[in-house]
């Protein structure tokens, strides 16, 4: 077969693009390192939280949202200061992504069958000004079906266009280097791997069985990040976030490994935004790992207590759900690599879900009857594994015993009895009148005027040493390797720029390879849902302009 493009890389921004460019009657070749059971990548895993803006769901949830509200919002939250150079074309997509996700995005979507978990969720609240990070208003829609359901539709048209013969689908194929011709890029060179039967997401043999080389009118690179490549992401950290982590778990498979971005480099690419990276601070160590170091993210609602190593209160607004990498920087900088949520029974039953798709089987799987039995008393079961499993969680009758856990956990021996009552004493004659100085008490208050919240999101207000709220319950958090926010510098019809500022002829790269759009569509933060969304919209926009120019 003769190609037309060349598509590096099976993850959600490729299959998008590859059924772009084959509606529009191009011949594809789709590369991949991994598997055919990896088909889909990241977006696989993921929880399919999708940033949307003015949304039906919005509007039934009484969510009174606007594209003015949520571009807002994005300038706060990114903070672009790089405008002239690294962030002139991020900034661009980012306005465009905002365009989408206010406009057709949604029905877009809708039209190949993908629906919505009807309660919109409130991801990164921020908790500064009005022009600052975070959400104005929730904004966190989940796909039922979770990321399986955000994959399946592009999934089907990638096999219903290889059945037409229109698409070339190549797993084990290991891109090593890009061809040039004539400054343009032609093609593509790389090693076989053995024929591998690693489940999805398991680590697959790197044993090379032969080379191969193809050729094509253009190349486009969709390879993901850096999040499985700790090394790399050290090498990145900036000074601001404090040293970088000597140990961290892994959001990410092994493969998410960012070989791409250094060959697509040494090919004349641009990265830009090095230093811009989104981990996790609830981390907790999977104690049923697929890949190794696999950490899971706590989903957390506003109402525990989140203490330092040394059991300090994080101070406002570091509370639980509101700023990930201001937390970050706030743990990054005790000098310690963990931290701490003391909570309750109470807590844990309403407020915890986890991340990914493998630990909400209730909408991943589509059953409302699954879904429904949250409401009963008691954490999911997939929350209650790790409270029984998990290395990260002390459950006690008495604060004295579970500060005695907690410091048995770490063998640092670095809690004080004593100092952690006072801490949690003065939260708690907080709720004994409708006032407060307590501003996560205020942020607790104003979540379950929401309606989502007080459903199922948000335990109703209560004092953490209440008996009859326990048994007390401790979480040693964990930083999780996820997302690459900087990556190929691209203009808005996804072309690879070089460092002139100019095109590399014949390349392209969208999703998280390019930082979700012109090497940077989040500035420093982003709005959560965003990550899934950047994929979708480069994959598409990238993958018709490219078949447009093609049939021109």
């Amino acid at each position: 077969m003769n190609y037309d493009v060349i598509v590096v890389g099976a993850g959600l921004a490729g299959l998008v693009a590859v059924a772009e460019l084959a509606d529009a009657g191009e011949k594809v070749l789709l590369l991949d390192q991994e598997p055919e059971a990896s088909l889909g990548g990241q977006a696989w895993w993921s929880f399919g939280g999708l940033f949307l803006v003015d949304s039906p769901e919005q509007r039934r949830m009484g969510i009174k949202d606007s594209r003015e509200l949520a571009w807002q919002d994005w300038l706060g939250s990114a903070g672009f200061d790089r405008e002239e150079d690294e962030d002139y074309w991020g900034k661009k997509w980012a306005e465009a992504y905002v365009d989408f996700a206010a406009g057709e995005k949604r029905q877009w979507l809708y039209d190949m069958g993908v629906r919505f978990f009807p309660v919109v969720g409130w991801a990164e609240r921020g908790g500064y000004t009005a022009e600052g990070h975070g959400n104005s208003v929730p904004r966190f829609h989940i796909v039922w079906g979770t990321g399986p359901g955000i994959v399946k539709p592009f999934a089907e048209r990638l096999r219903q266009a290889m059945k037409q013969g229109i698409v070339d689908y190549r797993p084990r194929h290991r891109v090593y280097e890009l061809v040039k011709d004539n400054g343009a890029i032609v093609g593509v060179r790389g090693d076989i791997l053995i024929a591998s039967s690693a489940l999805r997401g398991e680590a697959s043999s790197r044993e090379v069985i032969g080379n191969f080389e193809f050729t094509a009118q253009a190349v486009m690179v969709t390879s993901g990040g850096i999040g499985g490549n700790h090394e790399l992401i050290r090498t990145n950290w900036p000074a601001r976030l404090g040293n970088a982590p000597k140990q961290m778990i892994s959001g990410v498979p092994e493969h998410v490994d960012g070989r791409m971005l250094a060959i697509t480099e040494n090919a004349g690419g641009r990265i830009v935004n090095r230093d811009r990276m989104w981990h996790y601070t609830e981390g907790i160590k999977n104690w049923n790992p697929v890949w190794p170091k696999h950490g899971i993210r706590i989903l957390p609602g506003p109402s525990s207590l989140w203490l330092d190593a040394k059991g300090n209160r994080f101070p406002a607004p570091n509370f639980p759900g509101f700023d990930t990498l201001g937390t970050l920087e706030a743990i990054m900088k005790t000098g310690y690599e963990y931290s701490w949520f003391i909570l309750t029974q109470k807590i844990i039953e309403k407020e915890f879900a986890l991340s990914g798709s493998e630990q909400n089987p209730d909408m991943t799987e589509k059953s409302i009857k699954k879904v429904l039995a949250r409401v009963l008393p008691g954490p999911t079961a997939p929350v209650k594994a790790f409270m029984d499993k998990g290395e990260d969680f002390v459950i006690a009758n008495t604060l004295e015993e579970l500060v005695e856990g907690m410091n048995k956990l770490t063998g640092d021996n670095l809690l004080n009895l004593d100092f952690i009552r006072r801490q949690i004493l003065a939260r708690d004659r907080e709720i004994d009148h409708k006032f407060t100085k307590d501003l996560q008490i205020t942020a607790m208050r104003g979540a379950r005027n929401y309606l989502g919240d007080k459903l199922i999101r948000v335990a109703p207000l209560h004092k953490i040493l209440d008996p009859k709220m326990g048994p007390l319950i401790a979480v040693r958090l964990n930083i999780v390797s996820r997302k690459t926010l900087g990556g190929l510098q691209t203009d808005l019809s996804g072309r690879v720029l070089n460092s002139s500022g100019n095109s590399v002829p014949g390349l392209y790269a969208a999703g998280e390879v390019s930082g979700f759009g012109g090497g940077g569509i989040h500035g420093y933060r982003s709005l959560e849902g965003t990550f899934l969304g950047g994929c979708l919209f480069t994959g598409r926009q990238t993958g018709r302009a490219l078949a447009k120019e093609l049939n021109n």
